[in-house]
């Protein structure tokens, strides 16, 4: 079986969230079981330069974007197994300044047509013949419906299927409906039968929705969720028509990278077999971050973008009713002003029990995931969710609302049998969740209990093989 998934963005290339980290474990994880796959990606300024390095030209070619013909370079290179393609012009991929993003700029979707275009124009020029192409995000969307339009007469071309993944459907790349012609060079008819029109403009997600053979999203509940009015971004009606090509297929985490066993990261390496050396990562961690250093005092860590979606006004509303319970925070992430403003003031007033770093930091998000005793994401909604399974491989005990994949990966501790692998709570309130932080610090007094279900957490299996075997069959359901 042969596979190019297509993604805007791929750890270690380029990464700003989740995607970043799917695009590169998945995969990694389809090429053990056999698949023919290869990833293809923009090759951004941004992409370190011991990578750029092993980069090796293997053609050059003009690609179309509305009435512009625009260099294109297709470069490649190897990575764990894995073949990695990279589409190259630095007008639209070269960004500088103090940071670099790799979104946000007025021309994105002037950027990502020409990579949608340059993705299956490559097509023509490599010896790779796919049978499903994998997309990712909006940033893809419009693929299904240029292959529709322009290369579907074509052999090389007219067998693809297509399987169109939706990671967050907050973000759909809803443009002028003028982008129609002048960039995307498609007829008007698509935007007046309803097939890419979004309140008037031009919605590439909704493309690649109507278009795609299969959409998948990140979990099951969330597929299940944004088929109501509350989660669905005023895309439900739509998904509800497409219900029958919709999937859910939960993430993994990559247990060679996040392994407390081997993580140069932490500051104790340890696994299930000697978990007792976990409590002295939380006393290098307090120490570090000048918190009380006491290993009776629970440890509650936050590793999160600062933003609504994450639940933050949950933690705002209860915060002083929280600094009142015998416990430390500490917080790792930046985001919306408020939220960045809010924990630096209790750090300020609480230095002894809150940590806010308001910065992003990999190592320091490690030994937050290895020292902590909890990890709270309490988030309005939640497409899959990392967090929460790395917490659990560093035998972290999560703390969640019940939505999305954090419903679908959390199995609350049941008092009664010692089930479960975390705390939940179902309603977006605040109450309640500091209900549920309180029986969690409850348990944690009874520190035979909690060993067990910091066991139980780390006995979790949130590995990627379980998620690529469930996109294999899919692939082949299509196929066949």
């Amino acid at each position: 079986m042969k596979v190019l998934y297509v993604t805007s963005e791929c750890w270690p290339f380029a990464k700003t969230g989740g995607l970043g980290d799917v695009a590169y474990a998945l995969p990694k994880e389809l090429k053990k079981e056999g698949v023919d796959v290869r990833v293809i990606l923009p090759k951004y300024s941004t992409m370190p330069n011991y990578l750029k390095e092993k980069l090796r030209e293997i053609a050059v070619f003009n690609v179309k974007v509305g009435w512009r013909n625009q260099y294109c370079g297709l470069l490649e290179m190897e990575l764990d197994g894995v073949k990695f393609y990279f589409i190259d012009n630095e007008y639209y991929f070269k960004r500088e300044g103090e940071i670099a993003y790799l979104y946000g700029y007025g021309d994105d979707v002037e950027r990502y047509t020409f990579f949608s275009n340059a993705v299956l124009e490559a097509l023509a020029i490599l010896d790779f013949y796919p049978e499903i192409i994998n997309m990712n995000d909006w940033h893809t969307g419009m693929i299904p419906l240029i292959l529709k339009e322009k290369y579907n007469g074509l052999e090389k071309y007219k067998d693809i299927k297509t399987v169109y993944t939706i990671h967050n459907l907050q973000y759909q790349g809803v443009f002028s409906n003028n982008v129609l012609g002048d960039v995307l060079d498609l007829p008007y008819k698509y935007l007046e039968n309803g097939d890419v029109e979004y309140y008037g403009g031009v919605s590439f997600m909704k493309s690649g929705i109507v278009y795609s053979d299969k959409v998948t999203t990140v979990s099951p509940t969330y597929t299940s969720e944004i088929q109501t009015e509350f989660y669905g971004e005023s895309l439900d009606g739509l998904l509800r028509a497409n219900s029958y090509k919709l999937k859910g297929i939960l993430n993994g985490i990559d247990y060679d990278l996040n392994n407390p066993k081997t993580d140069k990261d932490i500051f104790i390496n340890y696994d299930i077999d000697t978990i007792d050396k976990k409590i002295e990562n939380k006393l290098h961690l307090q120490k570090m971050l000048g918190l009380e250093v006491n290993p009776d005092i629970p440890l509650v860590g936050i590793v999160s973008r600062l933003v609504s979606q994450k639940g933050l006004d949950l933690i705002s509303y209860i915060m002083p009713e929280i600094m009142r319970e015998n416990i430390q925070m500490v917080i790792l992430g930046t985001g919306e002003h408020q939220y960045q403003s809010m924990f630096n003031y209790y750090a300020s007033i609480y230095p002894n029990k809150v940590s806010a770093n308001i910065t992003f930091d990999s190592a320091l998000a490690q030994q937050i995931y290895a020292s902590s005793d909890m990890f709270l994401m309490p988030s309005l909604f939640e497409p899959c969710g990392i967090g929460q399974m790395l917490a659990m491989r560093y035998g972290t005990l999560p703390i969640v609302r019940e939505t999305g994949g954090l419903k679908d990966t959390v199995n609350p501790y049941n008092k009664f049998t010692g089930e479960g692998n975390g705390f939940s709570f179902k309603n977006y309130n605040a109450h309640e969740m500091l209900y549920c932080i309180q029986r969690a610090m409850e348990l944690y007094k009874d520190k035979d209990k909690w060993r067990r279900l910091v066991i139980n957490a780390m006995n979790t299996d949130s590995s990627w093989k379980k998620s690529a075997m469930e996109y294999i069959k899919t692939y082949h359901e299509m196929l066949s």
